[in-house]
């Protein structure tokens, strides 16, 4: 099937179809949040991620994808793929997105059911409505708004991952074993956000990421605190302690010989707006030195994610013989993931107190990528959003998120073109409850990238 066009659709009738697209888009984007596909049998079934895999494949085959396949990755998951043949002589252009969604944290939380698309106060609520099952609608709806005004005029990959959120590396071994297949002249990964609603923007830098799991053993079982306290040695109030060492008095992160004094010097995060997005309490002060820039997107930030320790409710009065936490080292561009796992182990060996016992074990690791914002593709990126967003230019941002996938592909590729948009804005909330996407930041967006592929095939013509 030639999807193919050589004229450049009238940019008003291309938003007119768009717009046209927002009523399935919400039908769609409701049916693909319905899956629980969280990739951890743990806490959900394995189905529901094969569930929404099929979905996409399915979605894929009803628009004309050829060669659409569920990829059995190393990790255990399925990822989906499909090609959309366009012109034999027109560039080639990967789009990306994921299907699989984070926890949904206390459920008790959410104002309605995270897993069943809800509107209100003009958004739309879900588990991964905008991360990132709303990418995928964004592609598929840019793909028929320029399939009805002539045809699509690149040759189209489609890749759909069902890992993303574990870091479990799938996607990455499986493209590593398959080099061929997400070859393309242009790549666009749709996991990433504005800098805010309105505001079109496209990701410069990811900070890479390491997750390690930390377990301190002090005695062969809890003992009896009014008894023994005093003199015991306490594994939580060890691991605490080496915890503690993590961060310095102001909130920096400090991992013994690991740099954190970069500056960030492209677009800037007012403090105020910060503290917004980010729902800082009255009265409470952010953590770190320099710029909110340079602390998101240039330097290195630790986060406990998880301690493994009595519940208050149910707790009884003993000195605890282990305790178990779970810790992310976010890693600018610059830094060496490898090298700053070796370094956050080093540190927390050296500062657990008391000769108590240390187990590490590394759990996920990607390094940060940067993309090259000279290059033609982000012209065409930058022309696109100049009439998606009329009267705002294209902005570069940093995430302070990482996605591993992109530095696979820019090794695997290192002549392709990454860019990075999506649906992640500072109000979606992603990753904590109560997850929205805006639907004009979809429609916004969607449009973007039609208009992204019309101007990348002229580009190259």
């Amino acid at each position: 099937m030639d999807t193919s066009s050589s004229r450049q659709p009238d940019p008003a009738a291309l938003a007119t179809t768009v717009a046209s697209l927002q009523s399935r888009a919400r039908t769609e984007l409701a049916e693909l949040v319905a899956f629980k596909s969280v990739a951890d049998e743990a806490q959900f079934p394995k189905s529901e991620c094969e569930g929404a895999a099929n979905w996409v494949a399915d979605a894929l085959r009803a628009e004309g994808f050829e060669d659409v396949a569920l990829l059995d990755t190393p990790d255990g998951t399925q990822s989906v793929y499909g090609f959309l043949p366009g012109p034999a002589d027109a560039p080639t252009v990967l789009l990306y997105a994921h299907y699989d969604v984070q926890p949904t944290l206390d459920e008790a939380a959410w104002i309605s059911p995270p897993f069943e698309l809800t509107e209100r106060d003009g958004r739309w609520y879900g588990r991964g409505a905008a991360d990132c099952k709303g990418g995928v609608i964004m592609h598929l709806n840019a793909l028929r708004a320029l399939k009805a005004h002539g045809g699509v005029p690149v040759n189209v990959k489609v890749i759909v991952e069902g890992s993303e959120e574990q870091g479990t590396g799938g996607l990455e071994r499986y493209a590593e074993a398959h080099p061929g297949l997400l070859a393309a002249d242009a790549i666009v990964i749709g996991d990433a956000g504005n800098f805010r609603v309105g505001l079109p923007t496209v990701t410069a830098t990811l900070r890479g990421m390491t997750l390690i799991r930390v377990q301190v053993d002090t005695l062969e079982g809890n003992l009896h605190s009014g008894q023994f306290g005093g003199a015991a040695p306490d594994a939580l109030a060890a691991l605490i302690r080496a915890l503690d060492s993590l961060r310095a008095e102001d909130g920096s992160t400090t991992v013994d010989g690991l740099p954190a004094d970069e500056s960030w010097a492209g677009l800037q995060y007012p403090e105020e707006d910060f503290r917004k997005d980010a729902k800082v309490l009255d009265g409470v002060e952010l953590t770190g030195s320099g710029t909110v820039a340079d602390r998101l997107w240039a330097r290195p930030a630790v986060t406990v994610l998880g301690i493994d320790c009595p519940p208050v409710i149910g707790a009884t009065p003993s000195v605890q013989a282990s305790a178990r936490a779970l810790i992310s080292l976010r890693v600018p561009p610059g830094q060496d993931a490898a090298q700053a796992t070796k370094l956050l182990m080093a540190h927390l060996e050296k500062h657990v107190p008391w000769g108590a016992r240390t187990a590490l074990e590394q759990v996920g690791q990607g390094q940060a990528f940067q993309a090259d914002t000279t290059s033609p593709a982000y012209t065409s990126m930058a022309q696109a959003m100049r009439v998606a967003y009329p009267g705002e230019e294209m902005q570069a941002a940093g995430m302070g998120g990482s996605i591993p996938l992109c530095n696979t592909l820019s090794a695997l590729y290192p002549d392709t073109e990454i860019l990075l948009i999506g649906l992640s804005e500072p109000e979606a909330k992603i990753h904590a409850v109560n997850e929205s996407v805006s639907p004009q930041e979809l429609e916004r967006l969607t449009l973007t990238e039609a208009l992204f592929l019309t101007n990348y095939a002229e580009s190259k013509r």
